[in-house]
């Protein structure tokens, strides 16, 4: 918007110290999804459908790389893998069949000749159990989540635009042709445009608004004697991943799907059952006889919903939203940024 309008008098307003829902409490993938997930997708929604959520996700990550240096956010591309089991595919050629399928599909909507491949070879030297199968992809890579909010923060303040935090939005209402929002401080706002864009925590300004906040609990390892592994991994339709961080440390979040409802939450808490599982899976799976402890421990709120797609919209005239990342904030920002910003400009 301000590069499109200068002269805009533009104001981010955030409730915490820093962006605290899924900014920077996500696990730093930048990817398109896994095999299983996209597969998933396409059987539920079409495989139209599931195309374009790729395209979105494709053309963020590369804006992503052509706005920010590698350094800059610690962009890495070690690659992406997902963990399969026999109960998934107990066949080799029904995998090989279905991935043959996805990525002849997916030419549609991303540049890569062959984006999925069969990489069991793998499994032993990264040294995974409990695992039949490896399916590898180039295209994934992992960045920092706290320097990539830092850099961008550091761009759009250097544009002119404002930044409010320890501000949160309580209400806001139309009054003599400007919006007025109430605030957490003494005094009141005013804009003549409002956009929206909290997130998992879209519904406690916009009640009827289809978003279900959502928890991702998180725990990082520490350092992991000769790691074996670098890339960003998934497990399970991607409800599970993991990836290494610097110093030989594992990150490994999700398993959400063990307690689905409890896990609709709004609220930043980890809770015993989801750490235990996260354990569990981590000494079976992904580091089994190895010696580590658990050095950190935290929780993100995404925003989920009936659908996978961001609900980019016009709320009513000068009020917009965008909202709905369905975990994949990462990738959809910049082309959500965008959209959303040419709604407001040229409505």
């Amino acid at each position: 918007m301000k590069k499109n309008v200068p002269h805009a008098n533009i104001l981010i307003v955030d409730r915490g110290n820093i962006p605290t829902g899924a900014s920077t409490r996500n696990a730093g993938f930048a990817c398109i999804g896994s095999a299983t997930e996209l597969l998933a997708h396409a059987r539920a929604a079409g495989e139209q459908k599931m195309l374009e959520m790729v395209a979105m996700r494709y053309e963020g990550l590369s804006r992503i790389q052509k706005v920010f240096g590698k350094k800059e956010i610690e962009y890495e591309r070690y690659g992406g893998y997902e963990l399969i089991t026999d109960k998934q595919y107990g066949k080799l050629k029904q995998l090989k069949n279905d991935l043959g399928w996805l990525n002849i599909t997916l030419r549609k909507a991303i540049k890569n000749e062959k984006t999925f491949r069969v990489a069991d070879k793998k499994i032993k030297d990264f040294g995974f159990k409990q695992t039949s199968h490896l399916i590898e992809s180039k295209t994934e890579a992992q960045l920092h989540s706290g320097k990539l909010l830092q850099a961008l923060l550091k761009k759009v303040q250097g544009m002119g635009v404002q930044v409010f935090t320890q501000t949160e939005i309580k209400s806001f209402q139309k009054t003599g042709g400007k919006i007025i929002l109430q605030t957490n401080l003494p005094v009141n706002l005013s804009t003549d445009q409002l956009l929206i864009c909290t997130n998992g925590f879209a519904s406690q300004l916009l009640p009827e608004i289809d978003v279900i906040p959502v928890r991702g609990q998180v725990l990082v390892t520490s350092p992991v004697k000769k790691l074996a592994f670098r890339g960003a991994f998934h497990f399970d339709e991607g409800f599970y991943y993991f990836r290494n961080l610097s110093g030989n440390r594992v990150l490994l979040g999700g398993a959400r799907n063990t307690a689905l409802e409890a896990e609709n939450s709004n609220e930043f808490t980890v809770t015993n059952t989801i750490q235990a599982e996260l354990e569990r899976f981590l000494s079976t799976v992904v580091l089994p006889k190895q010696k580590y402890s658990i050095e950190h421990r935290w929780s993100g709120i995404m925003g989920m919903g009936s659908g996978k797609f961001p609900i980019i919209k016009r709320i009513e005239k000068n009020i917009y939203c965008a909202v709905r990342m369905s975990g994949m904030g990462v990738a959809l920002s910049p082309v959500v940024g965008d959209i959303v910003a040419r709604q407001m400009l040229y409505k």
